[in-house]
C-alpha cells in the first residue's frame, strides 16, 4: 500500500530524532513486521532486516527484535537484491514494492542454496589479491601461506605485499568493524590472518634489510602495560590487537608493569601514546601515579586509560587533574580505542579533541562534587543502630563437618564445564549481552554463536589434554562477631583469638527500613552466646594457562591466546562455585538436600553466601591478606598475592563462606571519614593508607 511506502524510512528518522533530542533514550523495535509480506522466502527477509539495520544502526537503533538466523552480512547480500530493498526500506524509488515483489521470485526456496554458497571455495578463483582480502576479512588461515608466498613472488619486494594486499585486507577489516558490519573475535580471528602472512615474509624481509621499511609503515607507536601489581591482561591484549589490525606498532609491556619502566621503555622507544589497563580497583590509585609522574617529568603525550575498575568519572576526577600537560582519555573498550588513537594522532584533530575531551571531564566533575553533595551519608553511629537484626536466640550455628584445611588437586576439569556461566565469556570479547538470550540477538547473535562454538571447541581440547591444573584450599574456623570486626578463635574454645576480619558497613540514608549492612551482621555476636563458623577458600584454573598462552602468542595466534585466558577465568569461576556447592553439601554440610541448576546457582539462589574481598560486600583487598596467610594459599595451592592484592596466577578466585540463611550480597557504597578513621583503628594502620585502599568508595576528597 502506498501510504506505507515511508514507514521503515519514519522509523530511522524517528530514531535520528530520539537520538539528538534525548540523547540516553534507548530506541527498540521489532523487525518482522517489515519482511511479513515475504514469509517463507529466507532469502529476501534476511536482506530486508540486515539492510534496514545497516541504516537505523547508523541512525541510532539500539536493539532489534529479530531472528538472529534472518540475518546477513551487509556487504555479502547480492548487490541486485541489496538495492531493491533499500529502495523500498528508504523510499527511494516509485514502485520499489512491485521491483521487489518481482524480484523476490528469483529468490523463492533459496535458503538451501544461500548455505550451500558459505561453504564453497568460489573465492579462490579470485586474483591472490582479492584471496587475500577475503581470507583477512573471514579470518581463514587455511591459505594464507600460500596465497602470501604467491603475492611475493608477484611483487618487486615482500615489504610490497604487506604495504599493498595485505594493508588493503586490514584497511577493509577496520572499515567494517568502525562501522558495526563486524565485531571484536572476527576482527582478532583477521589479526591471526594477518600475523601467519607477515610471519611468512619476514625472512625474506630480513634478508632484503627491509624491516626498518616495515617500522616505517606504521601509523603510530603505542606502549601498553597493565600498571603495577594487576596481572590481568584479556583486555589491553585485545585492545592491542585491534590496534595492530588498523597499522599501528604495539609496545606491549605486560603486566605488573612500574611506572618507571612504563616511563623509562616510553621515552627509549619514542612512543606516541601510552596506554594504561588494570582490572583490580588498586590499579586506579597506580593510574594516578603514572599520570602524575608524566606531569612531573614533563611529558605531553596523550595518555589513555582502560580496564574494567576505570570509568568517566574516574579519570575526569582522579587521573585527569593529575596530568595536565597531555590529553587524557578513558576508553571504554576495543571498538572505541581505534577512533580515539586516530583522533589523538591526527594533526589537525588531537587538538580540538583534547579541548572537548578536557570540558567534557570538567563537567563530569563538577556533576560529581553535585552528586556527593546531594548523596550525604548517615554517621556511623546511627548506621550501626540500623545494622540486621537477626534472631540468634532461636537460631543454631551449624558446624562444619570437616575442622581441617582440605586441599583439592584432583579436580577433574570435565566436572567444571557444566559450572561455567558464559556470559561474563561474551562480555571479555566486547559482545554484551546474557546468555543465552546473546545468541539470539539480531546484531551479534550469529557472531556470538560462532565465537561459542570457537570457545567449545578450544575446550574440549583443554579439558582432554589438561592444559590446566584446577587446584582449590578451603577451611572453617569458629567465629564471632564484634561489632564490625569478625573474630576467629583458635579453636572451639574461643578463648583465644586466631585473627580478625574487618568489614565495612553500609552508610548510605534508607528510608525503606531496610538494615545498613555489614558482613558481621550475619555472624552470631559473641554476646548471643551462640558458638558460629566461617568458612574461605582461594582456587585457580590459572596453573599451566601462562605458558600455553604464551605459546599461541609466539605462534602469532592472538586469537587461541586471548580465548584461553577467558576459558581458564569462567573455569576458575566455575571451580568456585563447584567447591561452594560441595561446601554446602558436604564440608559444612548446612544443605545436604540441595538441588540446583547452574541457573539457579548463576541466579544465586543457595543458601548462604561466599563474598570476596575486593568487591562491593567488602571493597577492601587487603583483607585478602588474612584470608591468603590462614589457608597457606600460597604454600599449598600455589597462589600468591601481589603488593597491590591481586591474585596469581590470574585466573584464580578467593572469599569467605557464610551460612546464615539470611545472610544476603550487598554493596557497601561511598562511605565517611568517620568510618575510614574507624576502620584504620581496627586495623592499625595510617588513616592514609586506609584512604588509599579505601578511594574508590570514598564519599569525600582526600
Amino acid at each position: 500500500m502506498s501510504e506505507h511506502d515511508n514507514y521503515g524510512l519514519d522509523f530511522i528518522n524517528a530514531t535520528r530524532r530520539i537520538k539528538q533530542t534525548l540523547p540516553y533514550a534507548r530506541v527498540s523495535g521489532g523487525l518482522s513486521n517489515l519482511s511479513f509480506s515475504f514469509r517463507g522466502n529466507e532469502p529476501v527477509r534476511r536482506a530486508m532486516h540486515s539492510v534496514f539495520l545497516y541504516h537505523a544502526i547508523k541512525a541510532g537503533f539500539d536493539m532489534a527484535i529479530v531472528n538472529a538466523g534472518q540475518l546477513d552480512i551487509y556487504d555479502d547480500i547480492d548487490p541486485k537484491l541489496r538495492e531493491v530493498c533499500e529502495d523500498v526500506i528508504l523510499n527511494r524509488k516509485a514502485g520499489a514494492a512491485e521491483m521487489l515483489l518481482e524480484l523476490a521470485q528469483e529468490y523463492q526456496g533459496g535458503a538451501t542454496q544461500a548455505k550451500a554458497s558459505r561453504r564453497d571455495l568460489s573465492w579462490r578463483k579470485g586474483t591472490v589479491k582479492q584471496r587475500l582480502e577475503h581470507a583477512l576479512v573471514r579470518g581463514i588461515t587455511e591459505f594464507i601461506v600460500a596465497d602470501t608466498e604467491e603475492a611475493r613472488q608477484q611483487a618487486d619486494k615482500p615489504l610490497h605485499v604487506i604495504e599493498g594486499p595485505l594493508m588493503d585486507g586490514m584497511n577493509a577489516v577496520g572499515e567494517l568493524f568502525g562501522d558495526g558490519k563486524m565485531f571484536l573475535p572476527q576482527v582478532v580471528k583477521s589479526a591471526r590472518v594477518m600475523k601467519a602472512a607477515v610471519a611468512h615474509l619476514l625472512p625474506f624481509l630480513e634478508e632484503e634489510k627491509q624491516l626498518a621499511g616495515l617500522a616505517d609503515m606504521s601509523n603510530g607507536k603505542i606502549l601498553l602495560a597493565t600498571v603495577k601489581g594487576d596481572v590481568h591482561d584479556i583486555g589491553k591484549n585485545i585492545v592491542g590487537v585491534v590496534l595492530q589490525c588498523n597499522g599501528y606498532e604495539i609496545l606491549d609491556l605486560g603486566v605488573m608493569v612500574p611506572c618507571e619502566t612504563i616511563l623509562k621503555k616510553a621515552k627509549e622507544e619514542n612512543v606516541d601514546m601510552i596506554g594504561l589497563s588494570g582490572l583490580i580497583t588498586p590499579s586506579l590509585e597506580e593510574m594516578i601515579h603514572v599520570a602524575a609522574e608524566m606531569e612531573r617529568g614533563g611529558w605531553s603525550k596523550p595518555l589513555l586509560i582502560g580496564g574494567a575498575t576505570t570509568s568517566p568519572t574516574h579519570t575526569a576526577v582522579k587521573i585527569e587533574p593529575a596530568y595536565t600537560k597531555g590529553p587524557t582519555t578513558y576508553v571504554s573498550d576495543a571498538s572505541r580505542a581505534v577512533g580515539v588513537v586516530r583522533t589523538l594522532l591526527g594533526e589537525k584533530t588531537r587538538g580540538p579533541f583534547a579541548k572537548q575531551t578536557r570540558e567534557d571531564y570538567a563537567r563530569i566533575r563538577e556533576s560529581h562534587k553535585r552528586g556527593r553533595n546531594a548523596k550525604p551519608r548517615i554517621r556511623l553511629a546511627a548506621a550501626r543502630a540500623k545494622a540486621t537484626k537477626l534472631n540468634w536466640s532461636d537460631y543454631t550455628p551449624p558446624r562444619p563437618k570437616t575442622n581441617r584445611a582440605k586441599i583439592i588437586d584432583n579436580w577433574e576439569l570435565e566436572d567444571l564445564v557444566p559450572y561455567i556461566d558464559w556470559t561474563p565469556f561474551f562480555a571479555s570479547w566486547d559482545i554484551k549481552g546474557r546468555y543465552p538470550q546473546i545468541l539470539d540477538n539480531p546484531k551479534m547473535g550469529e557472531e556470538a554463536k560462532k565465537l561459542l562454538y570457537d570457545a567449545k571447541i578450544m575446550l574440549d581440547k583443554l579439558v582432554t589434554e589438561k592444559w590446566l591444573t584446577p587446584r582449590a584450599v578451603v577451611d572453617f574456623w569458629p567465629a564471632n562477631s564484634d561489632g564490625d570486626d569478625i573474630v576467629l578463635w583458635q579453636d572451639n574454645l574461643r578463648q583465644n583469638q586466631l585473627a580478625i576480619f574487618h568489614t565495612l558497613r553500609q552508610q548510605m540514608p534508607k528510608d525503606t527500613g531496610k538494615p545498613n549492612f555489614a558482613l558481621s551482621d550475619f555472624v552470631a555476636p559473641q554476646s548471643s552466646g551462640k558458638a558460629d563458623w566461617i568458612g574461605g577458600f582461594v582456587v585457580s584454573a590459572g596453573h599451566g594457562e601462562a605458558e600455553r598462552s604464551a605459546h599461541f602468542r609466539k605462534a602469532n595466534d592472538d586469537y587461541s591466546s586471548i580465548m584461553l585466558k577467558a576459558l581458564a577465568d569462567r573455569l576458575a569461576e566455575a571451580l568456585a562455585e563447584a567447591l561452594h556447592t560441595r561446601v554446602r553439601k558436604q564440608l559444612w554440610g548446612y544443605a545436604g538436600d540441595e538441588h540446583l541448576s547452574n541457573t539457579d546457582l548463576i541466579q544465586e539462589k543457595y543458601h548462604g553466601i561466599r563474598p570476596a574481598p575486593g568487591y562491593p560486600s567488602q571493597p577492601d583487598h587487603t583483607e585478602k591478606r588474612t584470608l591468603f596467610k590462614l589457608l597457606q594459599a600460597k604454600n599449598r595451592i600455589g597462589v600468591d598475592l601481589t603488593e597491590s592484592c591481586a591474585m596469581t596466577p590470574p585466573s584464580s578466585v578467593s572469599g569467605l563462606y557464610f551460612s546464615h540463611p539470611q545472610s544476603v550480597y550487598f554493596a557497601v557504597g561511598k562511605i565517611s571519614r568517620d568510618q575510614v578513621k574507624d576502620y584504620a583503628n581496627r586495623k592499625n594502620i595510617p588513616l592514609s593508607e586506609a584512604e588509599r585502599w579505601l578511594a574508590p568508595i570514598l564519599a569525600y576528597n582526600n
